[in-house]
């Protein structure tokens, strides 16, 4: 089963994050990991993601790093994409109309003001074939 995890390179990488809307971001809040799931779009190889004053928008905001994941399966395989990078909250007229026109919603009905754009420094993902475990 040498073809059980395949390293993805930066393009297949991108067009699998493309493809879903569910993802999770990970940061770092008062010294404790955290992990939020939001619904997100992929923007000129940007995470785009909207959210509502509060733990989230902090955590995202006041770390250095943050990393995103996102993943997805069939019954046969699965993969999963992590995106390293820095968080930034969208205040510029021109940044916030250009994230408008992503077509980011709200899944929930509840206001999230803030664009949040997550810049990475690196991708890295993996593709995983199914199947019995080896001898």
């Amino acid at each position: 089963m040498d073809d059980a995890v395949t390293a993805l390179d930066d393009e297949t990488s991108w067009n699998l994050i493309s493809g879903v809307h569910l993802g999770r971001l990970v940061t770092v809040i008062e010294g404790w990991p955290e992990i939020f799931p939001v619904n997100f779009v992929v923007q000129r190889r940007t995470i785009l993601f909207r959210t509502a004053e509060g733990t989230k928008l902090f955590g995202a905001v006041t770390n250095d790093q943050v990393l995103f994941e996102a993943d997805d399966h069939t019954v046969a395989e699965g993969w999963s994409v992590i995106v390293r990078g820095t968080a930034k909250v969208l205040f510029a007229a021109d940044d916030i109309a250009d994230a408008e026109q992503a077509g980011l919603y709200p899944w929930t009905a509840t206001q999230k003001l803030r664009f949040v754009r997550v810049t990475p420094g690196d991708i890295t993902g993996r593709r995983f074939v199914f199947g019995p475990e080896p001898d």
